[in-house]
């Protein structure tokens, strides 16, 4: 049994007006599931596929306190590409965003709920993931989430240093899934989260259970009223294991 991932979650207090933006700036289409969710996701997108991770924003009252430890990292071909593509950014409402990154290549910018990504300089290994170069997670020790992360979803792991892990899908399609060392510490409910999936005809307790046995942990909420399953990964960051489909 394995899990993948299928998308990431954010919350927001206007799910439908960060929806439109992360699908204009992605070049995505928009659906939603009923009122408070809107899912971002290719045009003609046949979901699951490692080919695309997904966007799903789920309405929330709660407004954004602290850095987000879960980003992502959009890709561009050329220097000239990733000037307009800031532009375009800055059109659709987003702004510069300084996190002591310092100076670097890249462009750190804020979307319309103060929510940081980065609009990378072009790099070769990008070159065929999309849109979305990767999804970056801030941790405190990359060679642990990899061992956790490589044995939870049958994605590939390319990477592990003291200071960052990469993985991507087996397929060799799609972002990659970065763990990134920084200095700081979990302190509040992520607002951006992993979604993982079982594969169709998998138990979702038993894949719940097999994680569990690699280290995840329950984060003590009521799930009684959900059909998923909220779990956390070694560094306390909550993810959800959804129904398989």
């Amino acid at each position: 049994m394995a899990t993948r991932l299928v998308q990431i979650n954010m919350k927001a207090q206007d799910d439908s007006a960060l929806g439109r933006f992360w699908a204009e700036a992605l070049g995505w289409g928009v659906d939603s599931e009923g009122p408070g969710v809107t899912n971002v996701e290719p045009v003609g997108f046949d979901y699951p596929d490692p080919s695309a991770v997904c966007i799903d924003i789920i309405a929330r009252p709660e407004p954004k306190t602290v850095k987000n430890r879960v980003h992502v990292d959009l890709a561009t071909t050329s220097t000239a590409h990733q000037t307009e593509l800031v532009a375009r950014l800055k059109d659709l409402g987003a702004t510069l965003a300084d996190i002591g990154q310092g100076d670097v290549p890249w462009t750190v910018m804020a979307d319309l709920e103060g929510n940081e990504f980065c609009v990378l300089e072009p790099r070769p290994v990008y070159r065929d993931t999309g849109p979305i170069a990767a999804v970056v997670v801030d941790c405190t020790d990359p060679r642990e989430m990899a061992r956790f992360w490589g044995r939870a979803m049958d994605w590939t792991v390319h990477e592990v240093t003291d200071d960052q892990a990469t993985l991507r899908s087996a397929q060799g399609v799609g972002p990659y899934l970065e763990f990134v060392r920084t200095p700081d510490t979990k302190r509040v409910w992520n607002r951006v989260h992993l979604d993982v999936s079982p594969y169709p005809g998998d138990d979702l307790e038993t894949e719940a259970a097999r994680l569990r046995a690699l280290g995840a942990t329950d984060p003590g909420i009521d799930q009684s009223q959900i059909a998923w399953t909220v779990l956390a990964d070694p560094e306390g960051n909550e993810f959800c294991l959804l129904t398989p489909r």
